[in-house]
Formats: structure tokens, sequence, C-alpha cells
């Protein structure tokens, strides 16, 4: 297998290219600096369609009907939460971030939900859990800011058990005229700075755009799943390749 440098350009992307930490802390540091506008930034910056595209994640998993479900890199809990309408015993959502993990704990208790989804803090590239004990794993918009994109993969496949099922969603890049030329101008010109004027961050989302522009997205992401111990991939391209859900079993 290639080294993750190779497989996964992002990994060079920093959000702080002058600072000391490696990139998990950085990633860490950076989403507890803006936890308490992600949320908003998050509905905010998409026009409100990153709901969708969550919805659409739900739905591949719940043609299994899970019953235990992780949601790795599961920030503020959202996709944790949508994942209730499959009806699971239990969910667990796990990141690195603990000031992202509180804001979405208070969402938890508002909506009644403790009894079923749990937000813990873990580390994606060593996931406290048995190999085998969940029927379904989510992520979305983490595996982007994985330190080692094989290492997160190969955690995510030895925690679902045999027949289950994963369902990523990550950035990608539109490829048809216009939507191409104006998602590149959105990205490069527009969310940057309005991403820093609201969050208060100088570099979150500038961080965004070019960790997105070095992921190894659709096909060569498909790959990556295989290599990392999943069955068929598929990626599905969502409102003209803003984002693509990927899909695979184990």
């Amino acid at each position: 297998m290639q080294s993750n440098d190779a497989s996964n350009p992002a990994a060079k992307v920093l959000p702080d290219a002058a600072s000391n930490l490696n990139k998990k802390a950085q990633v860490a540091e950076m989403f507890n600096n803006i936890a308490g506008k992600y949320d908003f930034l998050n509905h905010f910056l998409s026009l409100g369609i990153d709901k969708g595209w969550r919805k659409k994640a739900i739905n591949e998993i719940a043609t299994i009907n899970p019953k235990r479900i992780l949601d790795v890199a599961t920030g503020t809990g959202d996709l944790a939460i949508a994942a209730v309408k499959t009806n699971p015993k239990e969910i667990i959502g796990v990141d690195i971030a603990d000031q992202m993990l509180e804001v979405g704990r208070k969402k938890i208790v508002e909506q009644n939900l403790s009894e079923i989804i749990s937000l813990r803090n873990g580390d994606s590239e060593a996931l406290p859990f048995e190999s085998n004990s969940f029927d379904a794993v989510t992520c979305a918009y983490g595996v982007r800011n994985f330190e080692n994109l094989e290492a997160g993969l190969k955690e995510m496949s030895r925690v679902l058990r045999d027949g289950g099922k994963v369902a990523i969603l990550e950035f990608s890049h539109p490829k048809a005229f216009p939507i191409k030329q104006l998602y590149q101008f959105y990205f490069r010109f527009i969310l940057p700075v309005m991403g820093k004027i609201l969050s208060k961050h100088s570099s979150a989302y500038t961080y965004l755009p070019e960790s997105v522009k070095a992921f190894p997205e659709g096909k060569r992401f498909c790959e990556i799943l295989k290599e990392c111990g999943f069955k068929n991939p598929k990626a599905r391209p969502l409102t003209f390749g803003i984002t693509t859900l990927y899909t695979a079993s184990k």
C-alpha cells in the first residue's frame, strides 16, 4: 500500500503551517475554537443544503436496519442525531474536539435523545471499541481531517461487523460548467472571508478549501476504501458534485 502522504495529499494540509503541533492536535484546537459558531456556519455557508446530504447518508445505512451505530468525527452530533430515524438501540459519536462534543451534548439533551445517543472523546485512528461491534459506521466531513487516512479507515472497518455498512460524506469538486466555476469562486473567495468574519478564526475557513482541494476524491477514494478492508465501495455525487456520498460494506 502507498504511504499515507502518497495516497492522501490532504495529510500535508495544516490549519496552521507555522504551528509546532501535529495535524491531529491542530484540527482539535481549530474545531474547539469555532465550536460555538460551527452549526450556524455549517448551515449558513452551505445554504442549508448540508441537512439534505446527511439525510441521504442516513438513508443508506437504514437499508440494513442498524441497531448499533458509530459516528466518527461526530463534531456537534448532527449526523448522529439524524441517524435516530433508523430506530437503533444505540448511537455513539466520537471526536477529538471536546468543545464540539459539549455543543452536541446540549443538543442531544434538548431533543431528549440521551438514552439513545452518547458522545465521547475518541481518536478516529485508535477507536476504543471492540472489533465487529457496530452494524453501521458513519462520518460526515471528517475523514479529510484525519492525520493518517488509512489508519482511520482501517479502524472504521475493524469495528464494523461483517455485512455492516459505512456511509461517508466528504466535499468534492463539481465537474460541469458553470457549477464548477461558481463553486471554485465561492470556495476560494467567498467562503474563507465569510468564515473568518463569522467564526472569528483566522484560518479555519482557509484550511477548508485547501484540504478539500488536496483530498483524493471519487474513484481514488473508493480504491483507498478497498485497500482498508471495505467491499463494493461506491461514490455518489450530490448537488452537482459539491459533496460525495461514499458507501461500502464489510
